[in-house]
């Protein structure tokens, strides 16, 4: 019998500690945009942002972009016009499948908890199309706030990469 409640205990304690967890979660909000152009090659957008300090050069906020390294991962700075901060962490890789995804350190954003993947993949009709996806936890703001700010930082990067690589 005092097995028996100790399960019992056990699993009233599992289901305290684990819970929350699992509702965090799946609260998460999450940003996407996509956009597609005929006027360019998955090649040429790729080469635009395949280098992950290479943002300064397409996104219109980024002025900076410094390389670093901690605890093995590589880490860059990124400095907008108007001095602020962004500090982000490489989770992973994929040059043949052109796409990379990382993690914010560091940012003035309303967001924690931020996960991002940048890829690029062929157009069904020709062309390429980018695809700027993320999860997050919304800081001081709604989701749907956070989602709006996150969201209007990638259509403006899309749209300037797409412009680059068309030239």
């Amino acid at each position: 019998m005092r097995f028996a409640a100790n399960r019992a205990t056990v699993a009233t304690l599992a289901a305290i500690i684990i819970a929350p967890a699992l509702v965090t979660s799946a609260l998460a909000a999450e940003a996407r945009k996509r956009q597609e152009s005929k006027a360019v090659t998955v090649e040429a957008v790729w080469a635009a942002i395949g280098d992950f300090c290479n943002i300064k050069t397409w996104h219109p906020a980024i002025a900076d972009c410094a390389m670093s390294e901690m605890d093995g991962k590589q880490i860059r700075t990124l400095t907008t016009g108007d001095g602020a901060k962004f500090v982000e962490a490489l989770v992973s890789y994929d040059d043949a499948a052109m796409s990379y995804t990382y993690t914010i350190l560091e940012s003035p954003l309303p967001v924690e908890n931020y996960e991002s993947t940048l890829s690029v993949k062929a157009d069904d009709d020709g062309g390429a199309a980018v695809l700027w996806t993320s999860t997050f936890d919304a800081k001081g703001v709604t989701d749907d706030e956070a989602k709006a700010i996150v969201e209007g930082i990638y259509a403006a990067g899309i749209e300037a990469v797409l412009a680059k690589a068309a030239k």
